[in-house]
C-alpha cells in the first residue's frame, strides 16, 4: 500500500504550483497523515495506561515533523548526542528522550544526562564508562539464537546490538550495586517487519526475562520496550501491518502477567517508519533520456536524496504525476547524476512513457529518506517540505547550497609541528 489514496488526493491538485513555487527536487510530508497514524496507534493500545510511543528521530530528524509528535504526546528515540539537542531544542527533555546507542561515547552519555534522558545501555561494558549512574536505567537485551533476526537487522548471533542473555541479569545487578533503583528493559530484533506475530512473540519474550530478571534480583521492571521495526508495506498488494491484532495480544500478554504478578510494566515502543514512512514523498523532475542497451529516465534528484534502492536494493513505488493512467508505457531504470551505477530509484520498472519536465513522485519516503542523505561528487541534499492540515505548504528545510558544502573547508589554521 504506497502513497495512501488520501494524501495522493491532497498533494496532487496542488504539486504543479508547489514545484513552480519551490523547484525540485524536494521531499513533502503529509501532516495529516501522519497526525491519523499517530492518533490510530494510541487508540489501539489505549487499554493499557501508559503506553507510550517514543519517536525514532533518525527516521525524519526535522523539529516541525517532531512537534508533531510531540503534540500527540510521543517521546523521542534518539540514539546520538545530536539527535537529543534536537529533541531538547523543542522542549522535550526527561522521561520525553529514550537514548539508545552503541559503542556510546563519554560526551554522548554527558549529552544524554544533561538532558535527563532515559539511558538505555547496549553493553555491559558501559556501565564504567558512565558519568554517573542514574536512578533510572534500562538495558537492550540480545536474546542470540533464541530468536531469528529479520533481513534487515540480521541473526542476533551476529548482531553489534545488545546485552547478551547469559549477560543479562549480571547487567541489571551491577547497575542496582551502583545506584540505580528503577528498571526497564529493551531489544529490537526486526526492522520493516509485517508480521504482527513476531512482534507479539517479542513482546512475551521481554516479559519473560523481565520475570526471570526480576525474580533473580528482587527487583520491579517499569517498563519494557519492543523497539521499532513495525512495517509499511512499500509494494502495491502488500498487506499492512495488522495493528490491531499486535495490540490486542500485547494487551493481553501484559494483563495475564499483571494477574500473576501483581504489577506489570508498561508498554513502550519507538517506530520511525510505520508513523512517517508512508506520509512523505520525494519530487523530481525529469531533466534527461538515454537509449542504449537501456532506457533510461534521468531526474535532476539522485541517491543522495534518497539512497534505500541503491544501497539496500529497496522497492520505492512511484508515478509520474499527471500521468498516473496514461499509456503507452515503456520498461525503464530511473536514475541520478551520481558516478556510481547503483544511482538508480528504480531497475527495468513498467512506467508511462516521460517527456523532459514531467515530474516523478517517489512514494514512501517519509522516513529513511532524507535522513540517509549524503554529499559523496558533492551532491547537495534537497529541500524539505509539509503539506498542513490547513492546506498550507511550508518549507522546513532549504535545500543544501556550495556555501554550505565549503562551510568545514573555512577553520582556523591548526597544524601540529612534530619534533
Amino acid at each position: 500500500m504506497p502513497m495512501s489514496e488520501s494524501f495522493h488526493k491532497r498533494l496532487s491538485p496542488i504539486l504543479d504550483t508547489i514545484a513552480q513555487n519551490f523547484g525540485t527536487p524536494f521531499h513533502i510530508y503529509d501532516e495529516t497523515g501522519i497526525i491519523e497514524t499517530c492518533q490510530a496507534l494510541k487508540q489501539v493500545f489505549s487499554a493499557r495506561e501508559g503506553f507510550k510511543e517514543f519517536f525514532a528521530v533518525k527516521a525524519l530528524p526535522n523539529p516541525a515533523v517532531m512537534n508533531i509528535m510531540k503534540e500527540q504526546g510521543f517521546g523521542f528515540d534518539c540514539s546520538s548526542g545530536p539527535e537529543i539537542m534536537l529533541a531538547a531544542s523543542i522542549g522535550s527533555r526527561g522521561d520525553d528522550i529514550m537514548f539508545t546507542s552503541n559503542n556510546t561515547s563519554r560526551q554522548e552519555f554527558e549529552t544524554a544526562m544533561e538532558a535527563d534522558a532515559v539511558i538505555n545501555l547496549d553493553d555491559i561494558s558501559l556501565i564504567d564508562k558512565m558519568p554517573r549512574m542514574p536512578e533510572l536505567i534500562c538495558f537492550r537485551y540480545n536474546p542470540g539464537d533464541r530468536r531469528r533476526g529479520n533481513k534487515i537487522i540480521g541473526n542476533p548471533v551476529e548482531s553489534k546490538y545488545g546485552v547478551s542473555h547469559a549477560q543479562i541479569k549480571d547487567a541489571y545487578r551491577m547497575a542496582r550495586d551502583r545506584g540505580a533503583r528503577r528498571f526497564g528493559m529493551h531489544t529490537m530484533l526486526a526492522s520493516n517487519e509485517l508480521d504482527w506475530r513476531y512482534m507479539a512473540e517479542t513482546t512475551a519474550m521481554l516479559l519473560s526475562m523481565v520475570e526471570e530478571t526480576a525474580d533473580a534480583l528482587n527487583i520491579e521492571f517499569e517498563f519494557i520496550n519492543i523497539g521499532g521495526g513495525l512495517g509499511i508495506p512499500y509494494r502495491p498488494g502488500q498487506e499492512p501491518m495488522d495493528i490491531n491484532s499486535l495490540a490486542g495480544r500485547c494487551c493481553e500478554l501484559l494483563d495475564r502477567f499483571e494477574n500473576k504478578r501483581g504489577w506489570a510494566p508498561l508498554l513502550f515502543m519507538e517506530n520511525g517508519r510505520y508513523m512517517t514512512g508512508p506520509h512523505g514523498v520525494l519530487a523530481a523532475r525529469v531533466i534527461n533520456h538515454k537509449n542504449i542497451y537501456r532506457k533510461y529516465v534521468g531526474l535532476d534528484a539522485s541517491m543522495s536524496s534518497l539512497m534505500r534502492p541503491g544501497m539496500y536494493g529497496a522497492y520505492h513505488h512511484m508515478h509520474i504525476h499527471g500521468k498516473e493512467n496514461f499509456h503507452p508505457q515503456e520498461t525503464v531504470d530511473v536514475t541520478g547524476s551520481l558516478c556510481e551505477n547503483i544511482d538508480k530509484f528504480a531497475i527495468q520498472r513498467t512506467l508511462p512513457v516521460t517527456k523532459e519536465g514531467d515530474i516523478v513522485v517517489i512514494h514512501d519516503t517519509g522516513a529513511h529518506g532524507h535522513a540517509m542523505g549524503f554529499n559523496y561528487n558533492a551532491q547537495l541534499r534537497p529541500k524539505e517540505l509539509l503539506l498542513k492540515t490547513n492546506g498550507t505548504v511550508e518549507l522546513i528545510r532549504r535545500e543544501e547550497t556550495p556555501d554550505d558544502y565549503f562551510a568545514t573547508l573555512h577553520f582556523d589554521k591548526n597544524t601540529l609541528v612534530l619534533p
